[in-house]
């Protein structure tokens, strides 16, 4: 039977949300510790990219683990990390190229993030979790 793709978007979408609220938070405190754009973007690049992993892995991607947890963290990091660079190159486009305001990081961050989801989500699904998908597939 055909796996739930739109479901899973849904809810990849969602931990996506919660990845721009964290990911935004983290930028936000920051900058005002001092970090700067980039240097806070990386810090709260990294924490959005654990919280949105562990959110996948429950309910996105449910299924039998076929490798440590371990392995799959640097596999979703690796993964993450292209459509990351898209979100990067968008956010810092946004960031040159627009007047600074107070919402600018903000702004900067949810370009970026639309920017990487279409790329995370078909690395994440078909590389990632792939061994989640064929176990789901079997159990449908």
């Amino acid at each position: 039977m055909r796996p739930d793709v739109g479901g899973q978007f849904l809810r990849f979408a969602f931990a996506g949300a919660v990845g721009f609220i964290v990911d935004a938070g983290v930028l936000m405190l920051g900058l005002t510790l001092g970090l700067g754009y980039f240097a806070g973007r990386a810090v709260s690049f990294l924490c959005a990219v654990f919280v949105t992993w562990r959110i996948n892995r429950r309910f996105s991607f449910p299924g039998v683990v076929k490798r440590s947890t371990w392995a799959e963290w640097w596999r979703y990091l690796a993964a993450a990390s292209v459509g990351g660079s898209v979100n990067y190159l968008a956010y810092t486009a946004i960031v040159i190229n627009l007047r600074p305001t107070a919402w600018l990081p903000t702004i900067a961050v949810a370009v970026g993030s639309l920017a990487g989801m279409i790329v995370n989500f078909a690395t994440v699904k078909w590389w990632v979790f792939k061994h989640r998908n064929k176990q789901s597939n079997v159990a449908n």
